[in-house]
Protein backbone atom coordinates (compact mmCIF):
# COMPACT_ATOMS: atom_id res chain seq x y z
CA UNK A 1 0.00 0.00 0.00
CA UNK A 2 1.57 3.42 -0.66
CA UNK A 3 2.31 5.69 2.15
CA UNK A 4 2.05 9.81 2.18
CA UNK A 5 2.41 11.87 4.81
CA UNK A 6 4.47 11.44 7.66
CA UNK A 7 1.30 10.46 9.77
CA UNK A 8 -0.67 8.86 7.85
CA UNK A 9 1.51 5.29 6.69
CA UNK A 10 0.30 3.55 9.44
CA UNK A 11 -3.44 5.06 9.27
CA UNK A 12 -5.05 1.17 8.75
CA UNK A 13 -2.80 -0.14 11.63
CA UNK A 14 -3.89 2.74 14.12
CA UNK A 15 -7.59 2.48 13.26
CA UNK A 16 -7.97 -0.92 14.08
CA UNK A 17 -5.92 -0.69 17.45
CA UNK A 18 -8.36 2.28 18.46
CA UNK A 19 -11.11 0.90 17.19
CA UNK A 20 -10.26 -2.33 18.63
CA UNK A 21 -8.77 -1.32 21.55
CA UNK A 22 -9.04 -4.27 24.52
CA UNK A 23 -8.51 -3.87 27.83
CA UNK A 24 -4.79 -3.58 27.59
CA UNK A 25 -4.75 -2.22 23.92
CA UNK A 26 -2.81 -5.05 22.78
CA UNK A 27 -3.46 -7.70 19.90
CA UNK A 28 -2.76 -10.88 21.48
CA UNK A 29 -6.05 -11.21 23.33
CA UNK A 30 -4.97 -9.50 26.48
CA UNK A 31 -8.47 -8.75 28.21
CA UNK A 32 -10.48 -11.23 26.10
CA UNK A 33 -14.07 -12.98 27.32
CA UNK A 34 -13.38 -15.28 30.25
CA UNK A 35 -14.20 -18.61 29.63
CA UNK A 36 -17.77 -19.01 31.26
CA UNK A 37 -18.01 -21.97 33.87
CA UNK A 38 -21.43 -21.46 35.26
CA UNK A 39 -25.02 -20.68 34.25
CA UNK A 40 -25.19 -17.70 36.49
CA UNK A 41 -22.01 -16.07 34.97
CA UNK A 42 -23.22 -17.09 31.80
CA UNK A 43 -26.31 -14.97 32.43
CA UNK A 44 -24.37 -11.83 33.48
CA UNK A 45 -22.07 -11.74 30.01
CA UNK A 46 -25.43 -12.22 27.98
CA UNK A 47 -26.68 -10.00 29.52
CA UNK A 48 -23.87 -7.29 28.96
CA UNK A 49 -23.63 -8.54 25.53
CA UNK A 50 -26.99 -7.85 24.41
CA UNK A 51 -26.95 -4.02 25.77
CA UNK A 52 -24.05 -3.45 23.40
CA UNK A 53 -25.75 -5.37 20.73
CA UNK A 54 -28.88 -3.14 21.39
CA UNK A 55 -27.39 0.19 22.31
CA UNK A 56 -26.18 0.03 18.07
CA UNK A 57 -29.39 -2.31 16.98
CA UNK A 58 -32.29 -0.21 18.39
CA UNK A 59 -32.23 2.73 16.58
CA UNK A 60 -30.24 0.79 13.55
CA UNK A 61 -33.39 -1.09 13.50
CA UNK A 62 -35.73 1.77 13.74
CA UNK A 63 -34.25 3.76 10.93
CA UNK A 64 -34.10 0.51 8.65
CA UNK A 65 -37.74 -0.14 9.56
CA UNK A 66 -38.73 3.46 9.22
CA UNK A 67 -37.02 4.03 5.81
CA UNK A 68 -38.65 0.51 4.78
CA UNK A 69 -42.04 1.56 5.52
CA UNK A 70 -41.85 4.29 2.87
CA UNK A 71 -42.22 1.98 0.42
CA UNK A 72 -44.31 -0.31 2.07
CA UNK A 73 -46.86 2.28 2.96
CA UNK A 74 -46.95 3.36 -0.37
CA UNK A 75 -48.18 -0.25 -1.87
CA UNK A 76 -50.77 0.08 1.27
CA UNK A 77 -52.25 2.83 -0.28
CA UNK A 78 -51.89 1.04 -4.22
CA UNK A 79 -53.78 -1.88 -2.67
CA UNK A 80 -56.50 0.31 -1.96
CA UNK A 81 -57.03 1.85 -5.56
CA UNK A 82 -57.21 -1.28 -7.75
CA UNK A 83 -55.05 -4.81 -8.15
CA UNK A 84 -53.79 -3.91 -11.21
CA UNK A 85 -52.05 -0.52 -9.18
CA UNK A 86 -51.30 -2.32 -6.40
CA UNK A 87 -49.11 -4.49 -8.77
CA UNK A 88 -47.81 -1.63 -10.22
CA UNK A 89 -46.45 -0.28 -7.37
CA UNK A 90 -44.87 -3.54 -6.06
CA UNK A 91 -43.40 -4.32 -9.15
CA UNK A 92 -41.75 -1.03 -9.62
CA UNK A 93 -41.24 -1.27 -5.50
CA UNK A 94 -39.47 -5.17 -5.84
CA UNK A 95 -37.91 -5.09 -9.59
CA UNK A 96 -36.85 -1.79 -11.01
CA UNK A 97 -36.19 0.02 -7.22
CA UNK A 98 -35.40 -2.89 -5.52
CA UNK A 99 -32.49 -3.42 -8.12
CA UNK A 100 -31.47 0.20 -7.82
CA UNK A 101 -31.81 -0.41 -3.83
CA UNK A 102 -29.49 -3.36 -3.76
CA UNK A 103 -26.46 -1.70 -5.80
CA UNK A 104 -26.27 1.59 -4.06
CA UNK A 105 -26.22 -0.11 -0.44
CA UNK A 106 -23.73 -2.33 -1.68
CA UNK A 107 -21.34 0.07 -3.44
CA UNK A 108 -22.33 2.47 -0.06
CA UNK A 109 -20.63 -0.08 1.94
CA UNK A 110 -17.16 0.92 1.24
CA UNK A 111 -17.64 3.89 3.65
CA UNK A 112 -18.73 1.73 6.56
CA UNK A 113 -14.73 0.42 6.60
CA UNK A 114 -13.12 3.38 5.67
CA UNK A 115 -15.13 5.87 7.70
CA UNK A 116 -15.08 3.44 10.81
CA UNK A 117 -10.80 3.55 10.14
CA UNK A 118 -10.39 7.41 9.95
CA UNK A 119 -12.88 7.88 13.09
CA UNK A 120 -10.92 5.22 15.13
CA UNK A 121 -7.60 6.58 13.88
CA UNK A 122 -8.82 10.51 15.19
CA UNK A 123 -8.71 11.20 11.36
CA UNK A 124 -11.76 12.47 11.45
CA UNK A 125 -10.95 15.33 8.58
CA UNK A 126 -10.83 12.08 6.48
CA UNK A 127 -14.61 11.01 7.08
CA UNK A 128 -16.00 13.78 4.58
CA UNK A 129 -13.72 13.13 2.12
CA UNK A 130 -14.52 9.50 2.05
CA UNK A 131 -18.20 10.52 2.01
CA UNK A 132 -17.76 12.82 -1.31
CA UNK A 133 -16.40 10.32 -2.84
CA UNK A 134 -18.60 7.69 -2.16
CA UNK A 135 -21.19 10.48 -3.60
CA UNK A 136 -19.34 10.65 -7.15
CA UNK A 137 -19.73 6.96 -7.33
CA UNK A 138 -23.43 6.14 -6.53
CA UNK A 139 -23.86 9.19 -8.55
CA UNK A 140 -22.20 7.82 -11.71
CA UNK A 141 -23.97 4.38 -10.85
CA UNK A 142 -27.12 6.02 -11.14
CA UNK A 143 -27.03 7.60 -13.97
CA UNK A 144 -25.73 4.05 -15.87
CA UNK A 145 -29.01 2.47 -13.62
CA UNK A 146 -31.16 4.98 -15.71
CA UNK A 147 -32.17 2.96 -18.60
CA UNK A 148 -33.09 0.50 -16.13
CA UNK A 149 -35.76 3.19 -15.14
CA UNK A 150 -36.33 4.77 -18.62
CA UNK A 151 -37.19 1.45 -20.35
CA UNK A 152 -38.74 -0.50 -17.46
CA UNK A 153 -42.13 -2.01 -19.86
CA UNK A 154 -39.67 -3.31 -22.46
CA UNK A 155 -37.49 -4.98 -19.71
CA UNK A 156 -40.51 -6.43 -17.92
CA UNK A 157 -41.89 -7.67 -21.10
CA UNK A 158 -38.60 -9.44 -22.25
CA UNK A 159 -39.19 -11.08 -18.47
CA UNK A 160 -42.66 -11.93 -19.58
CA UNK A 161 -44.70 -10.10 -16.80
CA UNK A 162 -48.08 -9.66 -17.87
CA UNK A 163 -48.51 -6.48 -20.23
CA UNK A 164 -50.93 -4.52 -17.64
CA UNK A 165 -48.75 -4.75 -15.11
CA UNK A 166 -45.63 -4.25 -17.35
CA UNK A 167 -46.75 -0.68 -18.56
CA UNK A 168 -48.01 0.83 -15.42
CA UNK A 169 -44.77 -0.19 -13.17
CA UNK A 170 -42.57 1.29 -16.63
CA UNK A 171 -44.88 4.03 -16.33
CA UNK A 172 -44.47 4.78 -12.34
CA UNK A 173 -40.76 4.09 -13.37
CA UNK A 174 -40.17 7.41 -14.86
CA UNK A 175 -42.04 9.63 -11.89
CA UNK A 176 -39.30 7.52 -9.38
CA UNK A 177 -36.45 8.57 -11.02
CA UNK A 178 -35.80 11.39 -7.84
CA UNK A 179 -35.83 8.76 -5.65
CA UNK A 180 -32.83 6.66 -7.56
CA UNK A 181 -31.01 9.57 -6.81
CA UNK A 182 -31.79 9.73 -3.47
CA UNK A 183 -30.78 6.48 -2.78
CA UNK A 184 -27.29 7.75 -4.19
CA UNK A 185 -26.96 10.11 -1.72
CA UNK A 186 -28.65 8.33 1.37
CA UNK A 187 -26.71 5.52 1.94
CA UNK A 188 -23.06 7.48 2.07
CA UNK A 189 -24.48 9.21 4.92
CA UNK A 190 -26.07 6.83 6.96
CA UNK A 191 -22.54 4.57 6.86
CA UNK A 192 -20.75 8.44 7.46
CA UNK A 193 -23.05 8.96 10.63
CA UNK A 194 -23.20 5.78 11.89
CA UNK A 195 -19.17 5.67 12.03
CA UNK A 196 -19.78 8.58 14.28
CA UNK A 197 -22.33 6.88 16.50
CA UNK A 198 -24.71 9.65 15.31
CA UNK A 199 -27.62 6.29 15.14
CA UNK A 200 -30.30 8.33 16.96
CA UNK A 201 -29.83 11.14 14.78
CA UNK A 202 -30.44 9.11 11.95
CA UNK A 203 -33.91 7.60 13.81
CA UNK A 204 -35.25 10.90 14.47
CA UNK A 205 -34.93 11.90 10.67
CA UNK A 206 -36.56 8.88 9.57
CA UNK A 207 -39.04 9.15 12.10
CA UNK A 208 -40.25 12.41 10.37
CA UNK A 209 -39.84 11.70 7.67
CA UNK A 210 -42.46 8.33 8.16
CA UNK A 211 -44.84 10.75 9.72
CA UNK A 212 -44.28 13.41 6.13
CA UNK A 213 -44.71 10.34 4.39
CA UNK A 214 -48.01 8.79 5.89
CA UNK A 215 -49.37 12.61 5.88
CA UNK A 216 -48.39 13.30 2.14
CA UNK A 217 -49.95 10.16 0.76
CA UNK A 218 -53.47 10.47 2.64
CA UNK A 219 -53.12 13.81 1.09
CA UNK A 220 -52.17 13.16 -2.37
CA UNK A 221 -54.34 10.09 -2.75
CA UNK A 222 -57.17 9.93 -0.88
CA UNK A 223 -57.91 13.68 -0.53
CA UNK A 224 -56.72 15.09 -4.07
CA UNK A 225 -57.35 11.11 -5.63
CA UNK A 226 -54.11 11.75 -7.93
CA UNK A 227 -53.70 8.15 -7.75
CA UNK A 228 -50.70 6.88 -9.22
CA UNK A 229 -48.96 9.97 -9.69
CA UNK A 230 -49.84 11.18 -5.91
CA UNK A 231 -48.05 8.07 -4.44
CA UNK A 232 -44.86 9.12 -6.89
CA UNK A 233 -44.80 12.28 -6.00
CA UNK A 234 -45.08 11.60 -2.03
CA UNK A 235 -42.30 9.12 -2.27
CA UNK A 236 -39.80 10.82 -3.72
CA UNK A 237 -40.51 14.11 -1.67
CA UNK A 238 -40.02 11.79 1.69
CA UNK A 239 -37.24 9.57 0.50
CA UNK A 240 -35.17 13.70 0.08
CA UNK A 241 -36.97 14.64 3.71
CA UNK A 242 -34.53 11.57 4.64
CA UNK A 243 -31.58 12.95 2.52
CA UNK A 244 -32.55 16.70 2.95
CA UNK A 245 -32.79 16.26 6.92
CA UNK A 246 -29.42 14.02 7.27
CA UNK A 247 -27.64 16.32 5.33
CA UNK A 248 -28.63 19.50 7.25
CA UNK A 249 -27.37 17.85 10.30
CA UNK A 250 -24.27 17.64 9.03
CA UNK A 251 -23.96 20.91 7.49
CA UNK A 252 -25.39 22.45 10.85
CA UNK A 253 -22.26 21.47 12.23
CA UNK A 254 -22.76 18.36 14.49
CA UNK A 255 -20.31 16.56 12.97
CA UNK A 256 -17.39 18.85 13.82
CA UNK A 257 -13.89 17.50 12.57
CA UNK A 258 -15.50 14.89 9.96
CA UNK A 259 -17.27 17.43 7.59
CA UNK A 260 -14.84 20.66 6.81
CA UNK A 261 -16.81 21.63 2.93
CA UNK A 262 -16.06 19.92 -0.02
CA UNK A 263 -12.79 18.54 -0.57
CA UNK A 264 -10.78 18.07 -4.27
CA UNK A 265 -9.10 15.10 -2.38
CA UNK A 266 -12.85 13.62 -3.23
CA UNK A 267 -11.78 13.35 -6.82
CA UNK A 268 -8.68 11.06 -6.38
CA UNK A 269 -8.69 7.48 -5.95
CA UNK A 270 -12.04 6.54 -7.05
CA UNK A 271 -11.15 3.20 -9.03
CA UNK A 272 -9.73 1.92 -5.71
CA UNK A 273 -12.53 3.09 -3.88
CA UNK A 274 -15.27 1.48 -6.07
CA UNK A 275 -13.11 -2.12 -5.88
CA UNK A 276 -13.32 -2.04 -2.40
CA UNK A 277 -17.11 -2.19 -1.78
CA UNK A 278 -17.69 -4.54 -4.70
CA UNK A 279 -17.69 -8.09 -2.37
CA UNK A 280 -20.56 -6.59 -0.80
CA UNK A 281 -22.34 -5.22 -3.17
CA UNK A 282 -22.26 -8.52 -4.89
CA UNK A 283 -23.35 -10.50 -2.07
CA UNK A 284 -26.45 -7.99 -1.08
CA UNK A 285 -27.54 -7.43 -4.68
CA UNK A 286 -27.73 -11.13 -4.91
CA UNK A 287 -30.43 -11.48 -1.94
CA UNK A 288 -31.98 -8.39 -2.94
CA UNK A 289 -32.70 -9.70 -6.48
CA UNK A 290 -33.57 -13.35 -5.37
CA UNK A 291 -36.77 -11.69 -4.19
CA UNK A 292 -36.78 -9.60 -7.08
CA UNK A 293 -37.09 -12.60 -9.69
CA UNK A 294 -39.92 -13.92 -7.16
CA UNK A 295 -42.03 -11.56 -8.30
CA UNK A 296 -40.62 -11.46 -11.97
CA UNK A 297 -41.56 -15.45 -11.92
CA UNK A 298 -44.73 -15.19 -10.45
CA UNK A 299 -46.29 -12.59 -12.89
CA UNK A 300 -46.17 -15.79 -15.64
CA UNK A 301 -48.18 -17.73 -13.62
CA UNK A 302 -52.09 -17.78 -14.54
CA UNK A 303 -54.46 -15.16 -13.10
CA UNK A 304 -50.81 -13.30 -12.73
CA UNK A 305 -52.35 -10.55 -11.12
CA UNK A 306 -53.70 -12.20 -8.45
CA UNK A 307 -50.81 -14.44 -7.80
CA UNK A 308 -48.32 -11.06 -8.16
CA UNK A 309 -50.95 -9.24 -5.41
CA UNK A 310 -50.69 -12.05 -3.15
CA UNK A 311 -46.89 -12.40 -3.35
CA UNK A 312 -46.29 -8.58 -2.91
CA UNK A 313 -48.39 -8.52 0.10
CA UNK A 314 -45.97 -11.24 1.91
CA UNK A 315 -42.80 -9.51 0.39
CA UNK A 316 -44.21 -6.47 1.84
CA UNK A 317 -44.58 -8.23 5.28
CA UNK A 318 -41.38 -9.85 5.05
CA UNK A 319 -39.71 -6.72 4.29
CA UNK A 320 -40.66 -4.94 7.65
CA UNK A 321 -39.27 -8.20 9.64
CA UNK A 322 -36.07 -8.52 7.68
CA UNK A 323 -36.06 -4.98 8.72
CA UNK A 324 -35.95 -5.90 12.66
CA UNK A 325 -32.84 -8.50 11.33
CA UNK A 326 -31.19 -5.68 9.61
CA UNK A 327 -30.41 -4.29 12.83
CA UNK A 328 -28.27 -7.22 14.50
CA UNK A 329 -27.04 -7.76 10.86
CA UNK A 330 -25.34 -4.13 11.50
CA UNK A 331 -24.92 -4.90 14.92
CA UNK A 332 -22.72 -8.10 14.62
CA UNK A 333 -20.61 -7.00 11.86
CA UNK A 334 -19.92 -4.40 14.32
CA UNK A 335 -19.14 -6.37 17.04
CA UNK A 336 -17.45 -8.84 15.69
CA UNK A 337 -15.22 -6.70 13.83
CA UNK A 338 -13.94 -4.87 16.59
CA UNK A 339 -13.47 -7.79 19.00
CA UNK A 340 -11.39 -9.89 16.38
CA UNK A 341 -9.41 -6.30 15.60
CA UNK A 342 -8.86 -6.47 19.62
CA UNK A 343 -7.51 -9.52 19.20
CA UNK A 344 -10.08 -11.31 21.36
CA UNK A 345 -11.61 -13.76 19.47
CA UNK A 346 -13.76 -15.40 22.41
CA UNK A 347 -15.72 -12.33 22.95
CA UNK A 348 -16.75 -12.51 18.94
CA UNK A 349 -17.64 -15.99 19.32
CA UNK A 350 -19.75 -15.14 22.15
CA UNK A 351 -21.36 -12.00 20.66
CA UNK A 352 -22.52 -14.33 17.71
CA UNK A 353 -23.92 -16.54 20.42
CA UNK A 354 -25.96 -14.19 22.23
CA UNK A 355 -27.09 -12.56 19.18
CA UNK A 356 -28.64 -15.34 17.54
CA UNK A 357 -30.22 -17.03 20.31
CA UNK A 358 -32.19 -13.44 20.39
CA UNK A 359 -32.73 -13.28 16.94
CA UNK A 360 -34.32 -16.78 17.12
CA UNK A 361 -36.73 -15.76 19.51
CA UNK A 362 -37.81 -13.24 17.72
CA UNK A 363 -37.96 -15.45 14.24
CA UNK A 364 -40.35 -17.68 16.44
CA UNK A 365 -42.27 -15.22 17.33
CA UNK A 366 -42.96 -14.45 13.84
CA UNK A 367 -43.60 -17.79 12.28
CA UNK A 368 -46.48 -18.20 15.13
CA UNK A 369 -48.03 -14.79 14.22
CA UNK A 370 -48.60 -16.00 10.46
CA UNK A 371 -49.82 -19.18 11.08
CA UNK A 372 -52.39 -17.49 14.00
CA UNK A 373 -53.33 -14.89 11.59
CA UNK A 374 -52.73 -16.44 8.09
CA UNK A 375 -56.58 -16.43 7.17
CA UNK A 376 -56.19 -12.34 7.82
CA UNK A 377 -52.93 -10.39 8.03
CA UNK A 378 -53.60 -9.64 4.36
CA UNK A 379 -56.90 -8.07 4.64
CA UNK A 380 -55.35 -4.64 5.44
CA UNK A 381 -53.74 -4.39 2.07
CA UNK A 382 -56.21 -5.14 -0.26
CA UNK A 383 -60.30 -4.98 -0.86
CA UNK A 384 -60.17 -8.22 -3.08
CA UNK A 385 -61.36 -11.19 -1.08
CA UNK A 386 -59.57 -13.24 -4.21
CA UNK A 387 -55.88 -11.91 -2.54
CA UNK A 388 -56.89 -11.88 0.81
CA UNK A 389 -57.47 -15.79 0.32
CA UNK A 390 -54.63 -16.53 -2.04
CA UNK A 391 -52.31 -14.43 0.49
CA UNK A 392 -53.71 -17.12 3.06
CA UNK A 393 -52.88 -19.96 1.49
CA UNK A 394 -48.96 -18.72 1.29
CA UNK A 395 -48.77 -19.11 5.12
CA UNK A 396 -47.08 -21.69 6.03
CA UNK A 397 -44.16 -21.29 3.18
CA UNK A 398 -44.00 -17.68 4.68
CA UNK A 399 -43.96 -18.35 8.50
CA UNK A 400 -40.88 -20.74 7.58
CA UNK A 401 -39.69 -17.78 5.13
CA UNK A 402 -39.66 -15.53 8.13
CA UNK A 403 -38.24 -18.12 10.85
CA UNK A 404 -35.23 -18.81 8.38
CA UNK A 405 -34.64 -14.89 7.64
CA UNK A 406 -34.29 -14.04 11.60
CA UNK A 407 -31.14 -16.55 11.26
CA UNK A 408 -29.56 -15.32 7.69
CA UNK A 409 -29.14 -12.20 7.78
CA UNK A 410 -27.14 -12.28 11.25
CA UNK A 411 -25.11 -14.66 9.52
CA UNK A 412 -24.31 -12.23 7.18
CA UNK A 413 -23.24 -9.81 9.54
CA UNK A 414 -20.85 -12.25 11.04
CA UNK A 415 -19.60 -12.60 7.31
CA UNK A 416 -19.03 -8.70 6.81
CA UNK A 417 -17.42 -8.57 10.58
CA UNK A 418 -14.81 -11.47 9.43
CA UNK A 419 -14.31 -10.45 5.93
CA UNK A 420 -16.50 -13.18 4.14
CA UNK A 421 -18.21 -11.42 1.74
CA UNK A 422 -16.78 -13.06 -1.54
CA UNK A 423 -17.27 -16.40 0.39
CA UNK A 424 -20.81 -15.94 0.91
CA UNK A 425 -21.36 -14.23 -2.45
CA UNK A 426 -20.47 -17.57 -4.12
CA UNK A 427 -22.79 -19.26 -1.83
CA UNK A 428 -25.81 -16.87 -2.50
CA UNK A 429 -24.94 -17.83 -5.85
CA UNK A 430 -25.60 -21.18 -5.65
CA UNK A 431 -28.43 -21.65 -3.06
CA UNK A 432 -30.67 -19.03 -4.74
CA UNK A 433 -30.29 -18.77 -8.18
CA UNK A 434 -28.68 -22.30 -8.39
CA UNK A 435 -31.47 -24.49 -6.59
CA UNK A 436 -33.90 -22.45 -5.30
CA UNK A 437 -35.41 -20.28 -8.13
CA UNK A 438 -35.01 -23.68 -10.22
CA UNK A 439 -36.36 -25.80 -7.93
CA UNK A 440 -39.02 -23.30 -7.56
CA UNK A 441 -39.90 -22.68 -11.41
CA UNK A 442 -40.02 -26.99 -11.39
CA UNK A 443 -42.85 -27.43 -8.33
CA UNK A 444 -44.54 -24.08 -9.76
CA UNK A 445 -44.73 -24.64 -13.48
CA UNK A 446 -44.54 -28.53 -14.45
CA UNK A 447 -45.92 -29.65 -11.26
CA UNK A 448 -49.02 -26.85 -11.48
CA UNK A 449 -48.13 -25.92 -7.79
CA UNK A 450 -48.33 -22.27 -8.55
CA UNK A 451 -47.41 -19.56 -5.82
CA UNK A 452 -47.05 -22.13 -3.16
CA UNK A 453 -44.92 -23.80 -4.90
CA UNK A 454 -42.35 -21.08 -6.50
CA UNK A 455 -42.01 -19.97 -3.05
CA UNK A 456 -41.91 -23.45 -1.07
CA UNK A 457 -38.86 -24.12 -4.11
CA UNK A 458 -36.76 -20.90 -3.06
CA UNK A 459 -37.18 -21.65 0.81
CA UNK A 460 -35.22 -24.57 -0.54
CA UNK A 461 -32.59 -22.43 -1.09
CA UNK A 462 -32.69 -20.03 1.71
CA UNK A 463 -32.65 -23.45 3.80
CA UNK A 464 -29.60 -24.46 2.62
CA UNK A 465 -27.78 -21.54 2.85
CA UNK A 466 -28.36 -20.95 6.50
CA UNK A 467 -27.26 -24.75 6.73
CA UNK A 468 -23.98 -23.56 4.86
CA UNK A 469 -23.22 -20.86 6.83
CA UNK A 470 -24.16 -22.16 10.27
CA UNK A 471 -21.94 -24.78 9.28
CA UNK A 472 -19.37 -22.51 8.38
CA UNK A 473 -19.60 -20.47 11.87
CA UNK A 474 -19.47 -23.34 13.98
CA UNK A 475 -16.08 -24.67 12.33
CA UNK A 476 -14.38 -21.44 12.10
CA UNK A 477 -10.82 -21.18 13.96
CA UNK A 478 -11.57 -17.68 15.56
CA UNK A 479 -8.49 -17.45 16.93
CA UNK A 480 -6.89 -17.47 13.61
CA UNK A 481 -9.57 -15.26 12.09
CA UNK A 482 -8.24 -12.67 15.04
CA UNK A 483 -4.45 -13.16 13.82
CA UNK A 484 -5.65 -12.10 10.71
CA UNK A 485 -7.68 -9.03 11.10
CA UNK A 486 -4.66 -6.98 10.61
CA UNK A 487 -3.91 -7.75 7.13
CA UNK A 488 -7.56 -8.09 6.07
CA UNK A 489 -8.28 -4.77 7.22
CA UNK A 490 -5.01 -3.70 5.79
CA UNK A 491 -5.76 -4.87 2.21
CA UNK A 492 -9.32 -3.76 2.97
CA UNK A 493 -8.17 -0.28 3.24
CA UNK A 494 -7.18 -0.60 -0.76
CA UNK A 495 -5.20 2.30 -1.91
CA UNK A 496 -7.42 4.70 -0.37
CA UNK A 497 -4.95 5.94 1.90
CA UNK A 498 -5.31 9.22 3.74
CA UNK A 499 -2.85 12.03 3.24
CA UNK A 500 -2.08 12.97 6.69
CA UNK A 501 0.05 16.12 7.60
CA UNK A 502 2.97 15.85 9.69
CA UNK A 503 1.65 17.49 12.84
CA UNK A 504 -1.49 14.89 12.80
Amino acid sequence: MAVSGSGGGHELNDALLVAGDGANGNRNGEGDLQEVRSVSAFLRQAAEENRKLWYLAGPAIFTSIAQYSLGAITLVFAGHLTTLELDAVSTENNVIAGLALGITLGMGSALETLCGQAYGAKQLHMLGVYLQRSWIILNAMAVVMLPLYLFATPILRFFHQDAEIAALAGRLSLYMIPQLFAYAFNFPIQKFLQAQSKVMAMAAVSAAALVFHVALTWLLVVQLRMGLVGLAVALNASWWFVVLGQLAYILMGYCPGAWNGFDWLAFTDLFGFARLSLGSAVMLCLEFWFYMFLIVIVGNLENAQVAVAAVSICTNLFGWQIMVFFGFNAAISVRVSNELGAGRPRAAKFAILVVLMSSVAIGLAFFAAVLILRDVYGAPFTESPEVVRAVASLGVVFAFSLLLNSVQPVLSGVAVGAGWQWLVAYINLGCYYGIGIPVGYVIAFPLHRGVQGMWGGMLTGVGLQTIILVAITLRTNWDKEASQAHSRIHEWGGSAVAKVPDDM
